[in-house]
């Protein structure tokens, strides 16, 4: 059975929100609550398997800190990595 939509977009914040060390859950949680409600099935998708990574690695791609391996990209993940904290 496929996930519902809006369920989708739930379970992504908390993950998002909900990382291991503060950090993380601040720029995740944050990057979530400002663009999961206008994200697409495909872009849902691909924010799923960023989370799939090890936070500490996810951060730092993320932040720019390191490079991420080859196939970490796609439009969300260059908005993460534009996404700036207010």
């Amino acid at each position: 059975m496929q996930e519902d939509v809006e369920k989708k977009r739930k379970r992504l914040l908390y993950r998002a929100s909900y990382r291991g060390f503060k950090e993380a859950d601040l720029l995740l949680g944050g990057f979530a609550r400002a663009h999961l409600a206008g994200m697409s099935e495909e872009a849902l998708d691909e924010f799923d398997a960023l989370l799939g990574h090890p936070d500490r690695e996810l951060y730092a791609w993320a932040t720019g800190a390191s490079e991420p391996p080859q196939g970490v990209g796609g439009p969300v993940f260059e908005a993460l990595r534009a996404f700036k904290l207010a």
